[in-house]
């Protein structure tokens, strides 16, 4: 039966929905058709999987007609971490990849031309919602193994290469591959103030008993705080010490803001989930896409989300 089944995940926002991609390989007009709502991005992985396939040295079915449908097709896809997952249904529907155990697997990833897999944003957040539906195995390119291994119950192959991914399925021994390199939109600037919050305390502030009191009362209860004065009063030196009274945040809500910031793309997987809760101070004059979020196409949280179970301190200067 020339038909196979990969699975991936689409997602809308912050919320994940698990896709089936479809791939029937038959005789007929040749050429290959995207079905399903794919977005601008997604229907140019016709031609990169297809020069990835052969540059692997894997034969693609040049002289049959491809039709990829990724289901359910009412939702909007967009994105290129569909990759690996049409190329490999397209080879199990050639019969060049055993179909068995596919349906139990979620794959992500983008793939070059040379066959290699490149990383895309959003890795944790998808593979919570495939663990949500029952997947317990997921493909992911290399660097981003260890951010979805903070998913629990989760098995994860970290490869470098449709190569690998291959010999992986078919049980051959795994092939060499270049290392995958790091996200292009890796963090490279950092404000040299950071350090400098993780040793603040309430107890070092003097005085000012009622407003620590009243800080402390609203840390408590998770109540929102309003501080007013003059300049120089304490108000920013009182809000930035407020994560200092909060407990660490349990293991769902770790989840939770680590899954957002890898939404955002700035995560950094080699510090694990993100355990303490968060402070931000955005500027007075901070855009409201910057606050709020937004985005055509691909949403990236704002700073509102990216403190989520912390503390979001704005001022008004007027």
């Amino acid at each position: 039966m020339p038909f196979a089944t990969a699975r991936t995940v689409s997602l809308h926002g912050a919320v994940g929905h698990l896709i089936d991609v479809q791939a029937d390989v038959s005789p007929g007009l040749v050429g290959t058709t995207l079905v399903g709502r794919p977005d601008a991005s997604l229907n140019e992985a016709r031609d990169r999987c297809r020069m990835a396939v052969i540059n692997s040295e894997l034969p693609w079915p040049s002289t049959k007609r491809i039709t990829v449908l990724l289901s359910p097709a009412d939702l909007h896809k967009r994105g290129t971490h569909f990759d690996l997952a049409i190329a490999v249904s397209v080879l199990a529907a050639d019969d060049k990849l055993p179909r068995a155990g596919l349906a139990a697997t979620a794959f992500i990833g983008e793939l070059t031309l040379a066959g290699q897999l490149r990383p895309v944003t959003g890795v944790l957040p998808m593979v919570l919602a495939a663990a949500e539906r029952g997947v317990r195995r997921v493909v992911v390119p290399e660097p981003q193994a260890q951010e979805a291994a903070m998913v629990p119950g989760m098995s994860v192959l970290g490869l470098r290469s449709l190569s690998q991914v291959v010999a992986e399925l078919r049980g051959d021994p795994v092939p060499e591959a270049a290392p995958v390199a790091a996200m292009s939109g890796s963090r490279l600037l950092s404000w040299r103030g950071e350090e400098r919050m993780e040793a603040l305390d309430l107890a070092d502030l003097r005085g000012i008993e009622d407003a620590k009191y009243a800080v402390e009362v609203a840390a408590a209860g998770g109540h929102h705080l309003m501080l007013s004065g003059p300049k120089g009063a304490g108000k920013t030196s009182i809000a930035e010490r407020i994560p200092s009274l909060l407990p660490p945040l349990s293991a769902a809500e770790s989840l939770e803001l680590t899954a957002i910031h890898s939404l955002a793309g700035t995560l950094d997987p080699a510090t694990g989930l993100m355990v303490d809760p968060p402070y931000a101070a955005p500027h007075h004059d901070a855009s409201k896409s910057a606050l709020i979020g937004g985005g055509s196409g691909q949403v990236r949280p704002g700073e509102i989300s990216r403190c989520h179970g912390g503390v979001l301190f704005l001022y008004d200067i007027s």
